[in-house]
């Protein structure tokens, strides 16, 4: 039987803003997709998704450094893009999605945990990951539909 989430996650997300904040919630710029990024993510009821970023000016990319950041992808010349598949976990709202195939190859193959909800028609997802100097930060993306 398919859960709420998992049932509403299916469809096309338009990003609308993604905020990351540092432990004493003051905000981080983000430095390789910038914090206003254009973003598509993708779910299907098959249980396939795709998600694709891009700094919205991409000739400012070339001086960004490619980082791995802890529980991310690496985004690579203002770009980053992976698919694979998804699994709901409706008790904890993670979704766990396992990378068939990413941007950059080192994330071939990881499973990314990511928390998500949908409410009041937005898909919203909430990650803790890194900076380059190894800073923990929490991400906040808000998605609506595109379609």
């Amino acid at each position: 039987m398919v859960g709420a989430l998992a049932r509403d996650l299916v469809g096309t997300w338009r990003l609308l803003s993604r905020i990351d904040r540092d432990p004493s919630d003051a905000p981080v710029d983000e430095r390789s997709l910038g914090s206003d990024p254009l973003a598509l993510l993708f779910f299907d009821a098959a249980g396939n998704f795709a998600a694709q970023f891009m700094r919205r000016d991409r000739s400012a990319a070339a001086a960004a450094p490619e980082f791995t950041a802890q529980n991310n992808t690496t985004a690579v010349g203002g770009y980053d893009a992976y698919f694979g598949t998804y699994e709901v976990d409706e008790a904890s709202g993670d979704v766990h999605t396992d990378l068939v195939a990413a941007l950059s190859p080192s994330h071939v193959g990881a499973t990314l945990i990511r928390n998500m909800k949908v409410e009041d028609g937005k898909l919203l997802i909430r990650l803790t990951t890194t900076t380059p100097d190894n800073m923990p930060v929490n991400r906040t993306l808000t998605w609506e539909r595109a379609g």
